[in-house]
């Protein structure tokens, strides 16, 4: 079977534990992912759910402790190299040299990357205005802003046009201009072939990219699917209520999928009929008293993340992923081959 026939990612079983002894937490507990080639796939999570722990084994930049993985149709343990070959991966925040132009940056990665100097300096030109950063190419790098920076360091990651692209929450920190813009710039990836493995905790963006969605809390996929599978699958529509009391909001929220108390609204899942809309108000409010007015609307990727996510297993307390940087550098190998980025 050639390569191009197996999908771009494919893990089964993984499990990620760190710490010693009663300290040890189980990061990942056992989590199983497929992503087609030439797509967009979300990994959806609240903080300390085990989302960048997967990329990391995904990237090769840790081990797990259990299960398989395959990347580009190359095993991430045995065939490391290869993997590292095809992937780039950008993380949560910007790895760009301030004191080199935008274009400098570009040209030396591309020299990292095996390019002869005329070839360095026609993929920087290229990619440079690719991400419309032509203009500021001869600035240094610290003159840029935030989503400028984003966008360098993107291209950087695509000087050797990896098959596949890491990027691990990549629109943290950025105003809404500069996300939509790096929004396209992942469009134009998937449109040009590459596959995109994208974490987020930004539900509109995954709504807005993802072909499908997975939803990860405490190291375990929850949910996968489409945004609007995902989406029925909590309820096709919500009845949002607006209370007349405190009493009556409290008495109804271990229905909703929605809860806003600062002003007594909650959001109940129906499918959206005039029939049922009915029969939902005169269940929960036969005397017309308790609720003040209501509105239907479809159910969101909120609705999801809400329905789905923050429940602690009992076998373990909550984790968070960023607190553990340092122990995860104990688990690389001594081949420090660096990705594209």
């Amino acid at each position: 079977m050639s390569m191009t026939s197996h999908p771009a990612i494919e893990a089964t079983g993984l499990e990620k534990s760190y710490g010693n002894g009663n300290a040890r937490v189980r990061v990942l507990r056992g989590i199983d992912l497929r992503v087609e080639r030439g797509t967009v796939f979300a990994l959806l999570g609240p903080n300390g759910a085990g989302k960048t722990t997967a990329v990391r084994i995904l990237a090769t930049l840790t081990t797990a402790d259990s299960g398989t993985a395959r990347v580009a149709g190359y095993d991430v343990v045995a065939d490391r190299r290869r993997v590292r070959g095809a992937i780039s991966l950008t993380g949560q925040f910007a790895a760009v040299d301030e004191k080199q132009t935008g274009e400098e940056n570009l040209r030396m990665m591309a020299r990292l990357s095996g390019l002869s100097r005329a070839d360095a300096r026609r993929r920087a030109a290229a990619l440079l205005d690719r991400f419309g950063l032509a203009d500021a190419g001869g600035r240094l790098a610290v003159t840029y802003s935030g989503g400028m920076r984003r966008r360098l360091d993107l291209a950087a990651g695509l000087v050797g046009d990896p098959q596949v692209v890491f990027l691990d929450e990549p629109t943290t920190g950025l105003d809404p201009r500069s996300r939509q813009e790096l929004w396209q710039v992942v469009r134009d990836l998937s449109a040009r072939g590459a596959t995109v493995f994208l974490t987020t905790q930004y539900l509109e963006e995954a709504d807005q990219l993802a072909d499908r969605i997975a939803v990860v809390d405490h190291g375990l996929v929850v949910a996968e699917g489409t945004a609007e599978e995902l989406k029925n699958r909590v309820a096709g529509h919500r009845l949002d209520l607006v209370l007349t009391s405190r009493e009556a909001y409290l008495r109804l929220a271990s229905r909703a999928v929605h809860h806003a108390p600062e002003n007594l609204t909650l959001g109940l899942p129906t499918d959206g009929t005039s029939a049922r809309v009915r029969a939902l108000l005169d269940e929960i409010d036969p005397d017309g008293t308790e609720v003040a007015r209501f509105a239907l609307r479809g159910a969101t990727l909120d609705d999801v993340f809400l329905a789905l996510t923050g429940a602690a297993p009992a076998a373990t307390g909550h984790y968070q992923e960023q607190d553990q940087d340092q122990d995860q550098d104990q688990d690389q190998d001594q081949d420090q081959e660096p990705t594209h980025v």
